[in-house]
């Protein structure tokens, strides 16, 4: 399959709403996904960050975007990873792949190809917040180089991790390691608050655990 790709504007809007609604209708939890609304969508594609879109024969069919977000926003992800200056924060928001087009390897290839959009010299950060379980999206954060900084309650009560990926200043790591089960929040807490961040995950006896370095 052949694939093209660009950035979006507004007047892809209903070809993007139309990839999300197919996105949400297939999946197993709908909780997994937290869709954009329409003013979310056009926050974004007004200007206040990036939205990528992937073709097939002129058909959108993926679509991932970056969002600048308000500095004064409640529970800025900046504040979870320790950003000093949240103007130079960006979010990785939604990415959607059209159930049709699935591994074809386009969350991997979205990532490097809107991430060559951004001008880096303005930010510092780039900022995530995933669902434990949701494997994907783990998977997609980690071979980015991002790593968890925070597992907590966001947007009105939802368990998330939160990733960052420090731009200017590549972390180092002792030789301690912990793997702990993703089901086991308490303990992933106790960590992240110790300095520890998680690096990477992998799947043992049946579950998914964590590995946190400091």
């Amino acid at each position: 399959m052949n694939f093209t790709y660009r950035l979006l504007n507004e007047s892809d809007l209903a070809a993007i709403q139309a990839v999300q609604a197919d996105v949400c209708a297939a999946l197993d939890d709908p909780a997994i996904l937290q869709p954009l609304s329409v003013a979310e969508l056009l926050n974004i594609l007004g200007g206040n960050g990036l939205m990528l879109g992937v073709f097939s024969s002129d058909r959108l069919v993926a679509f991932r975007a970056l969002l600048k977000p308000a500095v004064d926003e409640d529970e800025h992800l900046g504040a979870d990873v320790g950003a000093t200056d949240f103007t130079r924060v960006l979010y990785q928001e939604i990415s959607n792949v059209h159930p049709d087009c699935r591994g074809q390897g386009l969350q991997k290839l979205m990532a490097g190809w809107i991430m060559d959009k951004v001008d880096t010299a303005n930010f510092d950060w780039i900022c995530a917040t995933v669902m434990p379980y949701n494997i994907a999206s783990l998977k997609d954060k980690f071979a980015q180089g991002m790593y968890v900084y925070a597992l907590k309650l966001k947007y009105g009560g939802k368990l998330r991790y939160v990733f960052g990926k420090n731009l200017r200043d590549e972390r180092t790591f002792g030789e301690e390691r912990v793997q702990v089960s993703m089901r086991d929040t308490e303990t992933q807490q106790q960590l992240l608050a110790n300095g520890f961040v998680g690096v990477s995950m992998e799947a043992l006896e049946g579950d998914w655990f964590v590995t946190y370095r400091k």
